[in-house]
């Protein structure tokens, strides 16, 4: 039995239920957060006994608000910051996309950045209707760096993901619902309720026939997508060489507002 310090784990009935638990800085993503997850996605798509996983944030502010800031000044060169980028990815984004069982992506309040790009990882979207969905990353002068960019597009389309990637505006649930970025939004009292009936349909589904379903789809759209992503990978580890985003980080901790040149 895994012990985990940054998320909770709930097996019951078929239903994997993965809590990311790091409320007082709004479930941000860190390094330690990246391999429990892992971990438990592992076990998920080992144990028979799950058929679906649902990804959730503790609270009610934040599904994610994406990777920890603080840990991006610790990455000293572009090596360093690439393979940040490529170790989210690969173990936690591309695991979620390989596994063969139905992950829900339960939002409940920001998913913003990284936290964001794990949403987009998922199978299903269901949002309450307080969440709030971004890919914020350009004002603090870097790029979404696990396929965000990519899975946005594929998502919402080329002209919608390049707006909100070039302005790093955040918008409603109600509004990333009619772009098709989420599936469903609920009322947020009704958010586990509705998203726990989704999951108990999905478990007395097939597990060949979900397994088969989910990667045919997945190809379909994207069969080159560890390609693809990697592209967007090398573009984050890039922005780390630039003086834009030593300032942008520099200033999204102090508080103030980034003056960017373009170096």
């Amino acid at each position: 039995m895994n012990s985990y310090k940054t998320i909770i784990v709930e097996k019951r009935d078929g239903v994997m239920k993965v809590t990311l638990n790091r409320p007082k800085v709004l479930n941000a993503i860190n390094t330690e957060l990246i391999t429990d997850l892992g971990h438990a996605l592992e076990d998920a798509d080992k144990d028979s006994s799950v058929r679906v996983v649902v990804i959730t944030g503790a609270g009610d502010r934040a599904f994610s608000a994406g990777a920890d800031i603080s840990s991006f000044m610790e990455l000293k060169s572009m090596m360093e910051a690439r393979e940040f980028a490529k170790h989210g990815f690969e173990t936690v984004l591309k695991r979620i996309e390989s596994i063969g069982k139905p992950v829900i992506a339960m939002v409940n309040g920001l998913a913003l950045g990284g936290g964001c790009e794990l949403a987009m990882a998922c199978d299903i979207i269901i949002a309450s209707d307080k969440a709030m969905f971004g890919q914020p990353e350009i004002n603090v002068g870097v790029l979404p760096g696990w396929g965000g960019m990519s899975r946005l597009a594929r998502l919402v389309g080329i002209h919608k993901a390049k707006e909100l990637t070039f302005t790093g505006n955040l918008i409603t649930a109600s509004e990333a619902e009619r772009i098709g970025l989420v599936n469903k939004v609920v009322p947020s009292e009704k958010l586990e309720e509705e998203v726990m009936e989704i999951a108990n349909r999905l478990k007395e589904k097939s597990p060949i026939a979900l397994r088969f379903a989910k990667e045919t789809i997945n190809r379909s759209f994207a069969p080159d997508i560890d390609d693809v992503v990697m592209r967007d990978v090398d573009a984050f580890a890039i922005m780390f060489t630039t003086e834009d985003s030593k300032e942008g980080i520099k200033a999204f901790l102090e508080k103030r507002k980034p003056e960017f040149k373009g170096k």
